[in-house]
Formats: structure tokens, C-alpha cells, sequence
């Protein structure tokens, strides 16, 4: 332990820089200011678990096998979650600390989070489903679908940072939920943001000795309109084999499942010229990749995705639907297109991280840690 400093990696989901521009957030920016700062950019899709894995194991989804919320499994024509430990393919974070020695933990408001990133943590604590000694040392956390969860989240990672020095690695990860309600200016949000910069105060306080990593899985925006790219090509008598959502998880309150961009599976690859007329003759529709090309730009695993990868617009999202389009709600917050890919990254208190210019993307803001126990 004498020869590891401590870690803290905060993901603070859906946090995109506009957030913390407008919020006030003095710690986390007088962080930023002492520290190393840079906007960096998500791994696509801009979705929560491909994201989550790339950091926290500092590898591309060619390399994680991780490549979105959930993937269609093609051998029972069903969409499954990606929640399984057992699908990455490379070490994480705490394993790589686990090898040096080191113990770890990993806090999150999601139980999804643990259940797909528990190898090699020491300690796993989901504030959604917590045991019952957690609640009786910290209190009730707050609803899933709250802002009071990340307060109570950052608290526990606090007291673990004051009474648990053995843990050499702390993984916090907060839900967007918040993000998907509030709009940067508004005061909901101001408030939430605010309390949450209090107790990253406490938690740095808690552990001056210690490197503390912030960065992002994806930014947030406002959307108009959703369509249904099965139904749409169906209608025009081109029916697809499956169309998949990269957000597909649990939490449909926060954005009905629907996604900045969709993986589509053809039937045949003759009919791939007319599902492109089709789906790109639709307002929204910015870019239409062939499977090779979305794989090799996103470095994504091209078993993982569709035979078409279709993108959003900053307006625009795709889902399953009861009817091929939608006007969406004033109101309605969501992510997963590269509109959304624009990220803060902030390191403050490292001995030994890299220089600014290898800090490009989210992945990079662990990457670097414990890399000799690989």
C-alpha cells in the first residue's frame, strides 16, 4: 500500500460540460483549476454500460467486448441485456489493483453496475439494492429515480475515504436521472449539483493523499421527435430482421428506452439499398453506416452490431414504438447520439499521470493506473 497512491474515480453520469459550466460547483472547479482539465470525447454510442466499462478498464469496446446496453443475440432472435461480468474480455480497474496488491470499491446507484462490473472489487455497494449494514450505518438511500441518491452515494464514498484506508481504489458512479429531468440552468439541477460539489468537497477532504479522477459516460440533450425504424421499414414493405436500441436497459423512466442512434439487422443483404432510402428519406436522419465502417470508426466489435448503424441528429431518437413516429414531450432529456459525446475530464492530486495530450477520450482517465499489473 505504502507504494500505491489512492485512487478515486468519479463517473458522473450524463454529466456533459455544459453542466458543469453553468452549475456551481466551486470544489469540483477549483479541482479542475489545481489539476489537469480537458474535454474529451465518449466512447459511441454515447449509452451508460459501454461507456462504464471502457473507463473503467481503459480499453475500446473491440477490446471489452462491451459494446452498448444490451446486444441481440442472434441465435434466439432476442435482445439481452449486457449486465454480465463474464462478458468483458480484459481486466478492469480492480483487477489491475488487485494484482499490485491493492483492495478496491466500487459504489454505484445502479445494482446493473455491479452485476457488470464486480470482478475484482473488495467491496460492492449498489445504493438501489443496498444491504441492510449499509443502510444502518448510512440511512435509506434515495429513490432510483431521484437526485438524493448521488448525494447519498458520494456520502458513503466519503466515509469510506475517512475510515476505510485499506482501500487503496474507489469507483463512484452516480445515475443520470437528474440529467434527464433538469436542463443545466435549471434550479433543480443548480441545486442537485450543488450539494453533489459539497460532498466531493468532503471526500477530498477525507483523503488529501489521495488522486482524485472525474470524467463522464455521456452528455445530455433536449430531444423532438422518435421514430420506429422497424415499423417505418415494414410499412415500406422492407421489413427488418431486428432493430436494436444501444440503451435498452432497466431504467425506462429516464428515456423510454429510446436512443440517439439504432443497429438494424437485415433480412438480406439485398435489401440494404432500399432500407436505406427508406430510413434516410425521414427528417433526423444524419448518417447511415455499413457494419465494417460503424466498427472501424467507433472501434466497436463488429459481431456486436447491426448489419446498418443509423444516426441521430441532435433532435432525433429511435425506438419501439406503437406507431412509426412521435413528437416527444417538452421536457424529454436523452443521449446516445455523437451529439452527446463531448465529456469534461478532470485529475487533480495525481503523482504520476500523464501529460494533457494523452487524455483524448473518457476511457484515457484510468488507463494509466496500476497499467503494470496487467
Amino acid at each position: 500500500m505504502a507504494r500505491h497512491q489512492r485512487v478515486v474515480v468519479g463517473l458522473l453520469d450524463g454529466f456533459g460540460p455544459e453542466y458543469l459550466a453553468r452549475s456551481d460547483m466551486p470544489e469540483l472547479k477549483r479541482m479542475a483549476r489545481e489539476g489537469l482539465q480537458a474535454e474529451v470525447q465518449a466512447v459511441f454510442p454515447t449509452v451508460t454500460n459501454v461507456n462504464n466499462v471502457s473507463i473503467c478498464c481503459g480499453a475500446w469496446p473491440e477490446e471489452t467486448g462491451i459494446s452498448a446496453n444490451s446486444y441481440f443475440a442472434e441465435e434466439s432472435g432476442r435482445a439481452v441485456y449486457m449486465n454480465a461480468a463474464a462478458l468483458i474480455q480484459v481486466p478492469t480497474l480492480f483487477e489491475r489493483a488487485a494484482a499490485a496488491g491493492v483492495k478496491s470499491a466500487l459504489l454505484t446507484c445502479k445494482r446493473k453496475t455491479v452485476e457488470l462490473l464486480n470482478r475484482g472489487a473488495s467491496l460492492a455497494i449498489a445504493a438501489e439494492e443496498p444491504a441492510a449494514g449499509v443502510v444502518e450505518r448510512y440511512g435509506p438511500p434515495g429513490d432510483i429515480y431521484s437526485a438524493g441518491i448521488n448525494h447519498w452515494l458520494w456520502g458513503v464514498a466519503a466515509d469510506l475515504l475517512r475510515n476505510r484506508t485499506d482501500l487503496g481504489v474507489l469507483y463512484v458512479h452516480t445515475t443520470d436521472y437528474p440529467m434527464h429531468r433538469w436542463a443545466p440552468e435549471a434550479s433543480e439541477s443548480r441545486a442537485h449539483l450543488s450539494r453533489l460539489d459539497a460532498l466531493l468537497g468532503e471526500a477530498r477532504a477525507a483523503a488529501p493523499d489521495a488522486a482524485f479522477l472525474f470524467t463522464a459516460d455521456h452528455g445530455m440533450n433536449a430531444k423532438k421527435r422518435c421514430w420506429d425504424l422497424a415499423r417505418i421499414c415494414s410499412e415500406a414493405g422492407v421489413p427488418l430482421r431486428f432493430a436494436l436500441s444501444p440503451e435498452r436497459d432497466y431504467y425506462v423512466v429516464h428515456h423510454r428506452n429510446f436512443t440517439g442512434c439504432s443497429w438494424l439487422w437485415l433480412r438480406s443483404p439485398s435489401d440494404e439499398r432500399r432500407v436505406r432510402d427508406v430510413i434516410g428519406a425521414f427528417p433526423g436522419v444524419e448518417g447511415i453506416l455499413d457494419r465494417n465502417e460503424a466498427s472501424r470508426r467507433f472501434h466497436q466489435p463488429p459481431a456486436r452490431i447491426g448489419d446498418l448503424t443509423v444516426l441521430g441528429d441532435r433532435d432525433t431518437m429511435f425506438g419501439e414504438m406503437d406507431r412509426a413516429g412521435e413528437i416527444l414531450e417538452d421536457g424529454y432529456r436523452a443521449h446516445g447520439s455523437l451529439h452527446e459525446s463531448d465529456v469534461p475530464l478532470i485529475i487533480h492530486g495525481a503523482d504520476s499521470a500523464p501529460g494533457a495530450a494523452e487524455f483524448r477520450h473518457n476511457l484515457d482517465l484510468a488507463r494509466w493506473t496500476y497499467a503494470s499489473a496487467d
